[in-house]
């Protein structure tokens, strides 16, 4: 009798919690992160803010076109993570690719980069100010390297992929530790929670 007692208000604890969102198999960001904004310009050199990308699920990523490592091998896990997708669902998703090197990468650079990993993957550029008011509000930190003799430099960025809902909310955090079916899972049921299923 005792243990019925402790167990009936767990159990029912965990209803609640299972109805009040998503079981995410990586990070959950929905309570710790602000809705999805920025002012930037899209690959054609036009001012763009989240309400021209508004209704799709999206996963948004810093880094830069010039990385020599984390930036190609994060995009392309993405990129089998949709192809795993239902083919009807690809198109409800976008990818934001927001570059924090506007020196090098013009928005026809981004375009070009851009379309080798998919239709769904969008770049995204600014002056310096607005991509650290949008790094600012989510907490992510990039540094520029100083030019070599031929004018080449490094960035440091954050790996983490945030991935937020149709109405802009946050919904979880993917980083490179998390394993591509946790990854591939979350993207799925992001993308299956936003068509009602």
């Amino acid at each position: 009798m005792v243990l019925r007692a402790y167990l009936i208000p767990a159990l029912v604890a965990l209803v609640l919690a299972g109805c009040g969102g998503e079981d995410w198999r990586t990070t959950d960001i929905s309570e710790r992160m602000p809705a999805l904004d920025f002012d930037l310009m899209n690959e054609d050199g036009q001012a763009v803010t989240w309400d021209d990308y508004a209704g799709k699920p999206t996963l948004m990523f810093f880094g830069y076109t010039h990385c020599p490592d984390v930036c190609p091998t994060t995009l392309a896990q993405l990129m089998l993570s949709i192809r795993k997708l239902d083919p009807a669902l690809r198109d409800d998703l976008q990818v934001l690719f927001i570059s924090v090197d506007p020196k090098r990468d013009t928005p026809e650079i981004l375009k070009t980069y851009t379309d080798a990993f998919g239709p769904q993957f969008i770049g995204l550029t600014g002056t310096k100010a607005q991509i650290d008011a949008v790094t600012n509000r989510y907490r992510v930190t990039y540094t520029l390297g100083d030019p070599d003799a031929n004018g080449n430099y490094d960035v440091t960025h954050s790996s983490a992929v945030f991935a937020f809902r149709g109405d802009g909310k946050p919904a979880f955090l993917a980083i490179q530790s998390d394993p591509p079916s946790a990854i591939t899972g979350d993207i799925n049921t992001l993308v299956r929670e936003s068509q009602g299923g």
